[in-house]
């Protein structure tokens, strides 16, 4: 059984804005791929009242309503696949931390994505990001909310964490990470 301490507050922050800023590259790709095809559709098909209507405060805010809820999917998608798949997103992972269950086990795409809503929660003046720094767990909302914690992989003494078992070999597992027996005559 290995020992992990749950991850704090600053190491936390600091892997969120790997990955946000990660994010926010990925959405102005994206952003900039979608409004060159757009507005080079747009003004091939009728220009000159494509451009008035840019002056119209009332015709832009759908536009912007969908890109903020693009933005949100794209944090959803983003967190739920990394989560879902290895626990880790490239932030975590720069900074060796990863979220498991609160039992210790890996999570899953469902709980991953839980987790990923939770994070509009905690969003909620930031105070559920905040509340890592003072829980005893070092829990924001959504990890309370998915049932998850985020520990330091690495293998610590004993203080404040979770015990893991750690994987065993199967017998031909075993026979196979043996090394080979050699003959010394």
């Amino acid at each position: 059984m290995a020992f992990h301490p749950y991850a704090g507050f600053w190491r936390r922050l600091v892997a969120f804005t790997i990955d946000g800023t990660i994010i926010c590259f990925i959405f102005i790709f994206l952003f900039f791929i979608a409004s060159m095809a757009f507005f080079s559709g747009a003004v091939s098909a009728n220009g000159e009242k494509f451009l008035a209507s840019l002056g119209n405060a009332e015709s832009l805010s759908p536009v912007m309503i969908s890109l903020w809820l693009f933005y949100i999917l794209l944090n959803i998608g983003y967190f739920t696949y990394f989560h879902g798949a290895t626990g880790r997103t490239p932030g975590k992972s720069l900074l060796g931390v990863q979220v498991i269950s609160t039992e210790g086990t890996p999570i899953s795409f469902g709980t991953a994505f839980l987790r990923s809503v939770g994070y509009l929660v905690s969003n909620i003046l930031y105070l559920g990001f905040i509340w890592v720094a003072f829980d005893r767990k070092k829990q924001g909302w959504h990890d309370k909310i998915a049932g998850t914690v985020v520990i330091r992989k690495e293998k610590y003494e004993q203080s404040a964490g979770v015990t893991i078992a750690e994987p065993t070999l199967s017998p031909p597992e075993a026979q196979q990470a043996k090394p080979p027996e050699t003959n010394e005559n």
